[in-house]
């Protein structure tokens, strides 16, 4: 029975692992977002994993040599609970796809934002904190409370980088 399993890659390496699954014939699939990259006063956009260094590949566990995939190039391995390879649930793949445009890259779907909610910020100088929303400013940027070196701090980040927090 085909299902879909998770590969863990090595540090940036998610496209040389695809690419070298793909040729030893699995089914691999690397959602992929447009990612706005600065640098040097220049803005670009690129392609990027959304889940850095995760790949996801469906096989038969019955029928396929899985033990193969952890020796492939950019691949450091599969993930397993003790001997076994452990599934992911195939409307887990369906949902992520359902999110995906006609180029085939993910979508992000902007936060409602009410007063007082709570988001983690994704990207930028204030990644990985947890902020409240305040207000928007305009020009599709936020204005959330942080704390910051004890006390709260007001800082603004683009709507794009907050996910909210259930």
């Amino acid at each position: 029975m085909l299902n879909w399993y998770v590969v863990y890659t090595q540090p940036s390496k998610e496209q040389l692992a695809l690419h070298h699954l793909q040729n030893q014939g699995f089914d691999v699939y690397m959602p992929r977002y447009r990612k706005e990259r600065r640098h040097a006063r220049r803005i670009d956009h690129v392609l990027s994993p959304l889940f850095p260094r995760y790949l996801f590949i469906r096989i038969d566990l019955q029928q396929c040599g899985w033990r193969s995939i952890n020796g492939t190039r950019g691949v450091s391995y599969i993930l397993s609970q003790g001997d076994e390879p452990v599934a992911v649930p195939s409307e887990v793949i369906e949902t992520i796809q359902n999110r995906e445009n006609d180029e085939g890259l993910f979508t992000f779907t902007p936060p409602k934002l009410n007063k007082g909610d709570r988001f983690n910020i994704m990207d930028g100088a204030f990644a990985d904190n947890i902020g409240i929303f305040e207000k928007m400013d305009g020009s599709k940027r936020v204005v959330l409370l942080l704390e910051l070196l004890g006390r709260i701090v007001r800082v603004r980040t683009p709507l794009k980088s907050l996910a909210a927090i259930s």
